[in-house]
């Protein structure tokens, strides 16, 4: 029963009381009446008293996290001066007396930070009694020194990711978590973070290009179809859908063979064998028809010769040769790990397995996308270069959550384009993955509809979880998409999931967020 409730009957009762004449009932009213005001008045000072305690420990707790920061540095004088500073600025309640705040460091063990503080609430009822206040005491204990934290930030940079501002405050909330994850290491080490700006690929570096985690069979295959113009070249380069926007000529251009046209006599685009390599062409004579009767008919560039049953009719075309681009020139993007034109039984787009080249579908096939982000980059404690990563990324491309989230927890793992630094056995060792994406899954290496997409990324979900890796996951929604159900459940619990409809929003979140991993960190 509320303290409200129980006044309000009470009340009802003495209204009932003093309506009675009976001199007995209102003598014995009288006299129980005592006891009775005094419970309530006790029941309202310890009311206020706990909620001021509960103030005083919220502001215990903010300030040993700061305290946290510095107590390896501090003497402790300078420990206890920033203490009472810190404390000072939290704790406002100023009907309470007597506040103090103790702190007090310890290397023993591993390091521990105890903070301690103290007040004195008055009493508003309970001074009839001669009690004046009610003494508070709280207690805060940080622990460090045999926990690390190891986190994955796995980032949409889609192209949908430049609609109402998502980019700009995606690049602000992620700079603003740096500095919450490297304010919150004590040491070199203690927190590392990798970044893994994802599309329908994720780029891994041009430079290793010669590392033998990547596949090459895609890139260096002839397209299929009964023309060259049917599909892209080898290495996606040229001459369709690359940045650098090689130009096939409509015509042969003088005694140069290496052009040809998109239709007619020499169908097929043909681009300069000097530009990288795309392909070459070779002159063939093909003889349509023989005989007397023989003729050209409306065939193109179509000459005969010779005549009666001698007569032979030749049209002139080009065959195509195709070169494969130069490893070189590769812009760094790959996709999913798997075969070629399916997933593979390993299903090694869903975990971790180490690339091996004995096995073709654990590496990494190159893909030319022409859309390609960021250049990944596995677990540092280098902040400028990550905050420079940031600041570079731009939005562009399909979405595949899948490759982005393999590729985090690849960085965590270490294998193939990473190198996870060695566990120390002296430690324990808390793993984070933080997925932020705006949007649905459009296209992976073998999909192109969602539902196929998000049934291998619900795999890869599951075997995160079951690491003992903790997945965030948070869906930026400000178009009005469904609530992603995938995203819900790819996340640890409830709690880690989030669901955004501002892009102002995501500062928010990440802050929440790299305030629940700096107290993970420095556990209390």
């Amino acid at each position: 029963m509320s303290i409200a409730t129980f006044v309000k009957g009470w009340l009802s009762c003495v209204r009932s009381l003093t309506g009675n004449t009976r001199g007995s009932v209102a003598m014995m009213f009288g006299l129980a009446a005592i006891p009775i005001v005094a419970l309530v008045g006790v029941a309202v000072d310890y009311s206020r008293a706990n909620s001021t305690k509960a103030h005083l420990q919220g502001a215990l707790d903010s300030v040993a996290l700061m305290l946290a920061k510095e107590a390896t540095s501090d003497t402790a004088d300078q420990l206890q001066a920033n203490a009472a500073k810190y404390f000072n600025a939290l704790f406002n309640r100023p009907e309470s007396t007597d506040a103090a705040i103790t702190a007090s460091y310890t290397s023993t063990g591993g390091s521990q930070l105890t903070v301690v503080a103290t007040a004195n609430e008055p009493t508003v009822f309970m001074g009839v009694f001669g009690k004046t206040s009610i003494p508070l005491s709280v207690t805060s204990t940080t622990k460090w020194g045999n926990s690390r934290l190891r986190v994955a930030l796995v980032l949409d940079n889609t192209g949908s990711m430049a609609d109402n501002g998502k980019m700009t405050a995606l690049k602000s909330a992620t700079k603003n978590l740096l500095v919450q994850l490297q304010s919150a290491a004590t040491t070199n080490g203690d927190v590392y973070v990798s970044v893994v700006p994802f599309v329908k690929d994720v780029n891994m570096g041009s430079s290793s290009y010669n590392s033998s985690w990547i596949d090459w069979t895609d890139w260096e295959a002839a397209p299929s179809g009964s023309t060259p113009n049917s599909s892209i070249g080898p290495g996606d380069a040229c001459p369709y859908g690359w940045a650098s926007g090689y130009t096939c000529l409509n015509a042969p251009n003088g005694s140069q063979t290496s052009y040809v046209p998109s239709a007619g006599t020499y169908a097929g685009y043909i681009c300069p064998s000097t530009a990288r390599g795309c392909y070459n062409s070779v002159t063939v004579n093909n003889v349509i028809a023989t005989g007397n009767r023989a003729s050209c008919g409306t065939t193109s560039n179509c000459s005969c010769s010779g005549g009666g049953s001698n007569k032979v009719c030749t049209q002139t075309y080009y065959n195509h040769i195709w070169i494969p681009n130069d490893h070189s020139t590769w812009n760094g993007c790959v996709v999913d790990r798997g075969d070629s034109s399916a997933p593979n039984s390993g299903n090694y787009d869903t975990n971790v397995v180490s690339p091996t080249t004995s096995v073709k579908a654990t590496l990494y096939a190159a893909e030319q996308y022409s859309s390609c982000p960021q250049a990944a980059m596995g677990l540092s404690y280098d902040w400028a270069s990550m905050s420079s990563l940031i600041d570079n990324m731009s939005p562009a491309g399909n979405t595949n959550q899948a490759i982005g989230l393999q590729v985090g927890w690849m960085t965590l793992a270490g294998g193939g384009p990473f190198v996870a630094p060695a566990k120390d056995s002296n430690y324990t060792y808390n793993e984070i993955i933080i997925l932020l994406t705006d949007g649905l899954n459009t296209q992976d290496r073998w999909y192109t509809n969602q539902s196929s997409i998000d049934a291998r990324e619900t795999i890869t979900c599951s075997n995160i979880k079951a690491s003992g890796i903790t997945l965030y996951t948070i869906q930026v929604n400000t178009g009005g998409d469904p609530t992603s159900t995938l995203l819900q459940n790819c996340a640890s619990d409830a709690s880690k999931f989030f669901l955004l409809t501002s892009a102002s929003d995501i500062v928010t979140t990440f802050n929440t967020i790299g305030t629940n991993l700096s107290r993970l960190y420095l556990s209390r």
